[in-house]
């Protein structure tokens, strides 16, 4: 994994760096391996993890075809704290 530093800016490198960390899964990773699973214990979380995969594809899918209604977005505010219109949303005089 490789992240540029820009004009010596160490910490959004390292923002950068953990949101890519997250992304990928690795301190889950780190956190399961902090201690021995046993091998049953392995399988059974793998199952459950397959079980919640196939779930959220299946709620997806059933959103996409419209049989589930789509959950509310959450609403999005600027740096100051002010609502941002929605994604989607026409501006006015646009």
């Amino acid at each position: 994994m490789q992240v540029f530093v820009r004009d010596n800016n160490v910490d959004q490198a390292l923002r950068v760096l953990k949101k890519k960390m997250q992304r990928e899964g690795l301190f889950r990773e780190f956190k399961r391996r902090r201690f021995y699973e046993k091998p049953s214990e392995q399988t059974v979380r793998e199952k459950g993890e397959a079980v919640r995969r196939i779930r959220k594809l299946a709620r997806k899918k059933a959103i996409r075809e419209g049989l589930l209604a789509a959950p509310k977005p959450k609403p999005r505010f600027d740096a100051q704290g002010k609502p941002i219109a929605p994604r989607g949303a026409r501006r006015a005089g646009a």
